[in-house]
């Protein structure tokens, strides 16, 4: 009876070991596991630090810190601009060199009106053609205190003069007058403008007006805005009126001598170099809700690139912080590439 009971009991024994033995084992092969995974996730993030992939960089609004994802190939710095949102694309490949909130949405202001132009160059046959300027556009405009080229009502003036009077001192006057005459009002213009975007696969953007006025509907983001120019600059009569400086309108019965209007861009700059090139052409904008907004393209080292950037501080009567931040970017291109 001894000698069973003392089997039994180094049965037992054995069981227990055996069970402990597992356990102990099992909790060897989970620690392994933990400790491989950690060491893959901190390699992992270690070379995509070293390969400039991704990182975090502190941004400010006002006195309250929020945070961006800025995504660079290493060329360029978008982390450190006044403006809180910028993308730089390849103008030929349309691949992005650098982003920082690329695709959150923002107020285009008068950005917009790159779709203006490039609706009003595909609906027009003959540039050259002539229109009067309506009247009935103007009280609302002055009541929005839009920014205007400085044709008048009852003006008869060439498309062309009205494309330019678009893209360089950004008319609103010539927007609404382009609208009536493609779509017989600015509200089915509007229409065609959204159809254009989607076709562009511009995904998050809608427009509600022709001008970029201020509305709560209307957004766009800088990585809709950069897909948007390189399709505009690749149309002939689009890309002369965008990168030229100036252009004078020939006269006509209002304006006996003719005038002269000047990008809003170029103005404010005291050269276009830039190292490697320079700036080749640029769209401005402005609401006090949008900020200082720039979409420009510049030729660099043979190359051609597009940069959009919004919601720089500042207004129309402060330093130019977007094209401060253009000639930035451009400018490490030129010294990297």
């Amino acid at each position: 009876m001894n000698r069973k009971r003392e089997n039994t009991q180094i049965i037992r024994s054995k069981k227990r070991h055996r069970r402990k033995y597992r356990r102990e084992k099992l909790i060897v092969t989970i620690l392994l596991f933990v400790c491989c995974a950690g060491i893959f996730m901190i390699g992992k993030t270690l070379a995509q630090r070293l390969a400039g992939a991704v990182f975090q960089v502190p941004f400010f609004e006002g006195n309250e810190a929020y945070a961006g994802d800025v995504i660079s190939t290493g060329a360029v710095d978008l982390g450190h601009l006044n403006s809180r949102y910028a993308i730089l694309t390849d103008s030929e490949t349309g691949n992005i060199i650098g982003e920082n909130r690329g695709q959150e949405r923002i107020y285009p202001a008068s950005l917009t009106k790159i779709m203006t132009a490039v609706i009003a160059v595909e609906n027009t046959a003959d540039l050259d053609e002539h229109i009067t300027m309506p009247s009935d556009i103007y009280d609302r405009l002055y009541a929005e205190d839009a920014s205007m080229a400085g044709f008048l009502p009852g003006e008869e003036v060439r498309l062309r003069d009205l494309l330019y009077g678009v893209l360089l001192p950004s008319g609103a006057e010539c927007c609404l007058t382009f609208a009536q005459r493609i779509a017989g009002s600015e509200e089915a213009f509007v229409d065609i403008m959204n159809q254009k975007a989607q076709e562009l696969g511009m995904e998050n953007t809608h427009f509600s007006n022709s001008t970029g006025l201020q509305e709560e509907d209307h957004y766009s983001t800088v990585g809709d805005i950069a897909l948007l120019l390189q399709y505009a600059l690749k149309n002939e009569d689009f890309r002369s009126a965008f990168t030229s400086s100036r252009y004078s309108i020939p006269p006509t019965s209002q304006h006996p001598d003719g005038f002269t209007f000047h990008s809003t861009m170029f103005q404010y700059m005291q050269s276009a170099q830039v190292p490697g090139g320079e700036i080749i052409g640029g769209k401005t904008g402005y609401t006090q809700e949008a900020g200082l907004c720039l979409a420009s393209a510049a030729d660099v080292n043979g190359r051609e690139y597009i940069l959009v950037t919004a919601k720089a501080e500042g207004s129309h009567e402060t330093e130019q912080f977007h094209i401060t931040d253009a000639v930035n970017v451009y400018s490490q291109l030129g010294d990297t590439v």
